[in-house]
């Protein structure tokens, strides 16, 4: 018959594993989970902060002469095009890694990415509708396409991960929200401008906050 372990004491050096020294375990172990288990880790989220200062900085670039405004130039497509393919291939990539076999709140469910996507799908289509309607240059290639969605999906995503209590979730789709009122009010040139170092300062504080959460 096997005898049964003493929970007084340690492994390593058979002393007594004292509360304090439980808490230091768990609370280490929990650090370790949040970092394997979250979907945007820190060094991700300081990508993206690259990533979309340079992509948006591009279009401004592009832009900030026009008077009046008429809308980026070709040559800016492909830095944006790059800069969305890659981000979601990451974003993707890292997070069905991070949320295997987690379910949960953790997890977005299956409802809450098809209100995402037919967010996206429906900004596209007004924009395309927009074309032929006959409205300014500066609101169909300015105003709309850099602060529009942000306003939208930054809301959506608010609303969304508030009824699953992330709170900082929460925030950041409402930080994002600002990002693109403030955009509106910058113009339509500006706007990309403020879009680009909102959106990065926005995604550097969430790297900062979620590094030392797991620190």
């Amino acid at each position: 018959m096997n005898p049964i372990p003493d929970t007084t004491t340690s492994a390593g050096n058979g002393g007594n594993f004292d509360p304090g020294q439980a808490a230091a375990l768990l609370d280490q172990t929990t650090q370790q989970a949040r970092r394997k288990f979250e979907p945007c880790p820190p060094w991700l989220l300081v990508l993206r902060a690259v990533g979309v200062l340079v992509a948006l900085g591009a279009v401004w670039l592009s832009v900030r002469g026009q008077h009046p405004y008429q809308h980026p130039t070709a040559a800016v497509i492909p830095v944006v095009v790059t800069f969305g393919v890659l981000n979601l291939i990451a974003t993707v990539t890292v997070a069905r890694r991070a949320t295997a076999g987690v379910s949960g709140r953790t997890r977005p469910h299956w409802a809450e990415i098809t209100v995402m996507v037919v967010l996206w799908f429906a900004l596209f289509a007004v924009m395309g509708a927009l074309a032929g309607s006959g409205v300014s240059d500066a609101f169909r290639y300015g105003i709309y396409p850099v602060a529009v969605p942000l306003i939208v999906v930054g809301l959506a995503w608010a609303g969304i991960t508030a009824i699953r209590a992330d709170w900082r979730g929460c925030g950041t789709g409402l930080a994002v929200a600002v990002v693109g009122a403030v955009a509106v009010a910058a113009g339509p040139a500006g706007g990309w401008a403020v879009a680009g170092v909102g959106l990065c300062a926005v995604l550097l504080g969430r790297a900062a906050i979620t590094w030392r959460q797991s620190a």
